[in-house]
């Protein structure tokens, strides 16, 4: 019996683990951290071994394929080690990815890709599809073909994930934009990074699509070293030539396959450039799987947005308070400074990626009246900003930054959560950093 071993027990992980046991494989799954009690039960109710807080390397080193969560780093000594005996490390995605025929929505991209794969996910059961969420959001991919049996999935792809991609192809792959993160993963050369987020293309066919930003240079850059077999389809805000959607005269313009679909941008639910691309890149993907018309544009003006990703919490005495916990990213929060129209209050921080932080200069300078700095070491924000904005402080918890926020923001202004970091100094993930936000804003 062919030995899975699977490394990380959080939601991936034990998704994984199900699936492998439903096929019959010889299951084992070690996470060096604690498992979630909910992960366990899963586990538990198929019998699968299972080890916490340690890896026991003799249970590990047999195995005949490794599946590695995606937050474990290829330079982690036990992955070398298992990498020297020649077996075989892949993805949950890979692995799932063999065991359904279901049709194949994946979305990657530096930023938006939440929001985008909500967004399908939203236009597909509006439609009554019989679809899952997967990927970075929902449930694990493996879980849900394990348990579940749906015709189709959208799904959420990180670069980390899609390093462990080596089969798997998507029918429709999305790639949003390709703008610096998770450098330290990858030697801190932007070319690794963008190879990484290109592998959503690696498999894809003829009779496949590739909906891509061409306004996006990175992208663009990419593109002509390749050759690409499936068909192309472009979207724009600068340009509507050989575009599959365009923006002309305020209005959002589809075509495909013939048809011409048209509506305001005024009527699209996201608000700001950056959600003119993601709902772009939705109503293709609903053009594709031959969603009507009246569904998509319907779909674009009442999806709700998604939990920490520019949220609207309160407002109080006047002062708007905008959770953009997600915005773990420099880019990520370019885009949420440029969509205010009232002075700042801005809270930033937390694990810096390798962040050049002067391409937020300009809006800084336009839009941003204080800083709260939110993390361990603020020093480089100091650095960065000290110069440019009079009054920044720093906390060390989220009630600490909501406070002096209070104190610093006017009638008029917004407080705005947009950290371009990783959370893991003070939080468990960024969607902590952003309950514990809204929480303190709900105290004042």
């Amino acid at each position: 019996m062919k030995r899975i071993v699977i490394l990380g027990g959080g939601e991936s992980g034990a998704g994984a683990a199900v699936l492998a046991h439903k096929q019959g494989f010889d299951v084992f799954l070690s996470d060096s951290s604690a498992i979630k009690p909910r992960y366990k039960e899963w586990l538990d109710k198929y019998s699968i071994r299972w080890e916490e807080g340690k890896h026991t390397e003799e249970l590990i080193l047999n195995a005949d394929e490794v599946i590695k969560s995606p937050g474990i780093p290829d330079k982690a000594p036990l992955i070398v080690k298992i990498r020297e005996k020649a077996i075989p490390i892949i993805s949950e995605i890979e692995f799932a990815g063999r065991y359904t025929n279901a049709y194949t929505v994946c979305i990657t991209g530096s930023n938006g890709k939440t929001t985008t794969t909500s967004l399908i996910y939203h236009m597909m059961q509006k439609a009554g599809l019989n679809v899952g969420l997967a990927g970075n959001i929902g449930n694990s991919f493996a879980y849900q073909v394990a348990e579940n049996n749906f015709d189709y999935y959208v799904i959420e792809l990180s670069s980390f994930q899609l390093d462990g991609v080596y089969e798997f192809k998507p029918d429709i792959a999305i790639l949003l934009n390709i703008t610096p993160d998770h450098l330290d993963r990858y030697d801190y050369k932007m070319q690794n990074y963008v190879e990484s987020k290109f592998r959503i293309t690696k498999n894809l066919s003829e009779d496949d699509c590739f909906i891509f930003c061409s306004d996006d240079a990175v992208t663009i850059e990419q593109l002509k070293r390749i050759v690409l077999r499936a068909q192309q389809l472009p979207f724009s805000i600068r340009s509507k030539d050989n575009q599959t959607s365009w923006i002309e005269n305020e209005h959002l313009f589809i075509n495909y396959d013939d048809s011409d679909f048209c509506m305001s941008i005024n009527e699209l639910s996201l608000k700001g450039k950056h959600n003119i691309y993601n709902s772009m890149a939705a109503g293709i993907a609903g053009h594709v799987l031959n969603i009507r018309k009246e569904v998509i544009r319907e779909s674009l003006s009442d999806f709700q947005g998604v939990e920490h990703r520019l949220e609207p919490i309160l407002t109080i005495k006047g002062v708007k308070y905008i959770n953009d916990s997600k915005a773990t990213n420099v880019n990520s929060t370019w885009y949420a400074l440029e969509s205010m129209d009232t002075p700042v209050v801005w809270i930033v921080g937390g694990v810096d990626k390798g962040n050049d932080y002067s391409e937020l200069m300009d809006l800084v300078k336009a839009k941003v009246k204080a800083i709260v700095c939110l993390g361990v070491d603020n020093a480089k924000l100091h650095k960065a900003f000290g110069d440019v904005i009079s009054v920044m402080v720093d906390a060390r918890s989220a009630e600490e930054a909501v406070q002096q926020a209070y104190k610093l923001a006017s009638p008029g202004d917004a407080v705005l959560l947009s950290p371009a970091c990783a959370s893991f100094d003070l939080f468990d993930n960024y969607e902590d950093r952003g309950r514990k936000f809204k929480a303190a804003v709900r105290e004042l």
